[in-house]
């Protein structure tokens, strides 16, 4: 049903879409065009409406105005069903895989084939051979998908799209939890499915990928399109059109000045309730004045590290020393008064209480003490002080004090975390996912902090999915593979080098293989 690119209403179009929430307005009269051998980026902050304007379109939301029409026909897509039926597919962000069942079994779910809807594991494991073999895929039918690594999960994703004879395929943030040679693998597939005609919508935020791929790029700012970017656009123009004023995409930091081991972890081995050993005998330190990155495709024990600096998870083995103090068994109180700094993963669920004002936010880690408390009473006076300097030193876009902190943007919500766990001397910052869901402005002014932190001699620790933000960041950088250490390399260290670290190659023999292909 592959549309005819030549006929004036060919492909898909989405007039004057709009997608309330309440009093939030997601998707405002949004017009969008998508023509078979195309590849149409739909670039946008998190946040901006990109997921949302999906979501309808493939039927899991429905649109309070507007219509889609394919062919020149409305069509009314009332849920995925609809959709799949129509020639869409979509590979989603957070993967629809059953982990148990095997890549076949993940196929024929809602699609039962066979005469009077009987079950054919037969049919379905021929369709992923075809499907695999024809798009260069390498997915095996008869894998259970738990097993399989992330990167093949995603392929396991495309391939039922694919099974539906999809002619728009819809690919949600798909980089998401990829390693760079993961990535190039996915562009050479969406490449191949453009040539076949296929229409591909790519919805990311990464400028380096849409440069690379896009053959139309519409950048939705705040629920609304605000253009279509030109062909070879710069990231520094994509990133204005994304934010609305110019922005520098690169950190500015001086070499750093290292003073002397602050943190060491020895041994340090993590076991999940599960019996799952997820921090495997890993052993580290940082270095006062330093930045060390810790680089991993998410999922691989960079969370439970984390949370055991700042004495969230039990340590199964190992030691941590702080400043030649064992902090092995802290409990969070007391990390956070021997200096330790964290800005969480999760910021909603553990960087701040939504319902409190953005002051209150501000001395979550401080407010039982002076100049905060005075005995059992807290101390207004001082709470609003503090807050009024917080506000100003780190541009918190507030109305006021006040006003609850789930009210205000991502990028605000995430200064105020940051402001909070700076605003006592500190031996070690940890900051994990310190960037994520937040605008390129925003990233910009955390990054900055961050940097001006190390140069006060703090030991830090970034852990990001974002390799982009590691390489910016990182005065050195460990990779993680299953829990372990692959190697601690240097911060100029390249992207392919640790990409290949990131699938659990050793450093050796990751520079060997850059060396070859050279």
């Amino acid at each position: 049903m592959t549309a005819r690119v030549d006929a004036p209403d060919a492909g898909l179009k989405l007039r004057g879409i709009t997608k309330r929430f309440g009093p939030v307005v997601a998707n405002s009269d949004i017009d969008l065009d998508i023509a078979p051998g195309e590849i149409h980026c739909l670039l946008g902050e998190n946040g901006a409406g990109k997921s949302t304007l999906m979501n309808v379109l493939y039927g899991l939301l429905q649109p309070d105005e507007g219509e889609i029409s394919i062919d020149g026909e409305p069509v009314r897509i009332a849920n995925p069903r609809d959709a799949m039926a129509r020639g869409i597919g979509m590979v989603h962000q957070h993967f629809m895989l059953v982990d148990p069942f095997t890549v076949a079994e993940n196929l024929m779910l809602g699609r039962e084939e066979g005469p009077l809807g009987v079950l054919s594991t037969a049919r379905a494991r021929q369709r992923v051979r075809e499907l695999s073999d024809r798009y260069r895929l390498a997915v095996d039918p008869d894998a259970v998908v738990g097993e399989l690594p992330v990167g093949v999960q995603q392929r396991v994703e495309i391939i039922k799209a694919l099974a539906n004879d999809a002619d728009y395929l819809i690919f949600d943030e798909p980089t998401a939890v990829l390693t760079p040679q993961e990535i190039d693998e996915l562009i050479a597939v969406m490449k191949d499915l453009r040539g076949e005609g296929k229409a591909i919508v790519f919805i990311t935020h990464k400028l380096r990928e849409v440069r690379e791929v896009a053959d139309r790029t519409t950048v939705i700012r705040r629920g609304a399109v605000v253009g279509e970017a030109e062909p070879g656009a710069s990231e520094a123009e994509l990133a204005e059109m994304m934010v609305g004023r110019a922005i520098s995409l690169t950190v500015d930091r001086e070499p750093a000045q290292p003073t002397g081991v602050r943190l060491a972890v020895d041994n340090l081995t993590i076991t999940a309730p599960s019996g799952v050993v997820v921090v495997d005998d890993v052993s580290l330190d940082v270095q006062g004045g330093e930045i060390l990155g810790i680089a991993g495709v998410q999922g691989n024990g960079q969370s439970e590290l984390a949370e055991a600096l700042i004495g969230l998870v039990p340590i199964t083995a190992g030691t941590l020393t702080l400043d030649d103090r064992d902090i092995t068994r802290f409990d969070p109180k007391q990390a956070i008064r021997a200096g330790i700094g964290y800005v969480p993963e999760d910021r909603k669920h553990d960087g701040f209480v939504g319902s409190f004002s953005v002051a209150e936010n501000l001395i979550l880690n401080q407010f039982d003490e002076r100049p905060y408390a005075r005995g059992p009473a807290l101390d207004g006076r001082a709470i609003a002080a503090n807050a009024a300097q917080r506000i100003e030193e780190f541009d918190i876009r507030t109305g006021s004090a006040a006003t609850p902190v789930q009210t205000l943007s991502g990028g605000n919500q995430q200064k105020v975390v940051l402001a909070r766990e700076l605003s006592r001397p500190l031996s070690l910052l940890i900051a994990s996912q310190p960037t994520r869901g937040v605008d390129v402005g925003a990233i910009e002014f955390l990054h900055k902090r961050i940097v001006a932190e190390r140069d006060r001699g703090t030991a830090v620790v970034i852990i990001s999915t974002e390799l982009d933000e590691v390489l910016a960041l990182s005065d050195r950088i460990a990779v993680m593979y299953r829990g372990r250490i692959v190697g601690i390399v240097p911060g100029g260290t390249p992207r392919d080098v640790l990409g290949l670290m990131m699938a659990g190659v050793p450093y050796e023999e990751a520079t060997a293989t850059r060396s070859d292909d050279a």
